[in-house]
């Protein structure tokens, strides 16, 4: 069966590390809060476990969140779960996160290469394919994902934006050859001092079949000036701010 995450058409509001400004991020306590107001979309971050577990986890090392120099990669997933992280909140795997929030989409940046069979897994025992969208800045990772489970779908990794980016000057067809499958181009509005998000690369987009969703936008004139030019997702640390800001111009 086919991909329910881009349907129905957006715009989207895609949480991002869950609603973290009063939860720690990437937990469940910040998933929960997101769906509390009212997005439908958690976007997360992936490493695996000492024991091949899929983590919920955007650093490699614990140092930012826990303030311990310590490799996500040398724990187990039971010792990631007694992590103080805040609120009584520890690391949570990505089956748990699936399992317990199975109203909503996710999308999950997988952020090491042994983390890859490590996420199938938890994508299948989950029965999640159909409402997950699957990424890395690797686009052979991003690839190779996409390969291993067909029935979701996938963003452009960082080398996938960059040929976007060229082809947003020439063709449509170029510019869907440039996707090389990934049905999204998920940004922030600039890189290196270039622009990314016209409204020439926009459109391009769009005749190419894809979404355009920026991150990390959370000021609300810059929501409404990104939803004019057409974006179809925002990537946002504030999901109660974005969600009924979107509802207003419905």
């Amino acid at each position: 069966m086919p991909s329910t995450y881009l349907s129905p058409p957006g715009p989207r509001v895609l949480a991002h590390r869950g609603l973290a400004h009063d939860a720690p991020e990437n937990s469940l306590l910040a998933f929960g809060k997101a769906a509390e107001a009212g997005a439908e979309y958690i976007e997360t971050d992936v490493h695996v476990s000492f024991d091949g577990i899929a983590v919920i986890a955007h650093d490699p090392t614990l140092k930012r969140v826990a303030g311990r120099d310590v490799p996500v990669a040398k724990l187990t997933m039971a010792e990631l779960r007694r992590v103080d992280l805040g609120q009584g909140q520890g690391f949570c795997s990505l089956e748990e996160a699936l399992d317990g929030f199975g109203d909503l989409r996710f999308n999950i940046d997988v952020k090491a290469e042994g983390a890859v069979g490590a996420t199938v897994a938890a994508v299948r025992r989950t029965a999640a394919a159909r409402r997950v969208l699957l990424t890395s800045f690797s686009d052979a990772r991003r690839r190779r994902l996409g390969e291993l489970v067909p029935e979701a779908v996938t963003s452009a990794g960082r080398e996938g934006v960059v040929r976007a980016l060229r082809a947003s000057y020439s063709t449509p067809d170029a510019f869907r050859r440039a996707l090389r499958g990934a049905v999204a181009l998920q940004v922030p509005e600039g890189l290196g001092g270039v622009r990314l998000v016209t409204p020439r690369f926009v459109d391009r987009a769009h005749a190419a079949g894809a979404e355009v969703h920026v991150w990390t936008v959370n000021e609300p004139a810059r929501m409404s000036r990104l939803l004019d030019l057409g974006v179809d997702g925002l990537v946002t640390d504030r999901a109660d701010v974005a969600v009924p800001l979107i509802a207003a111009r419905i």
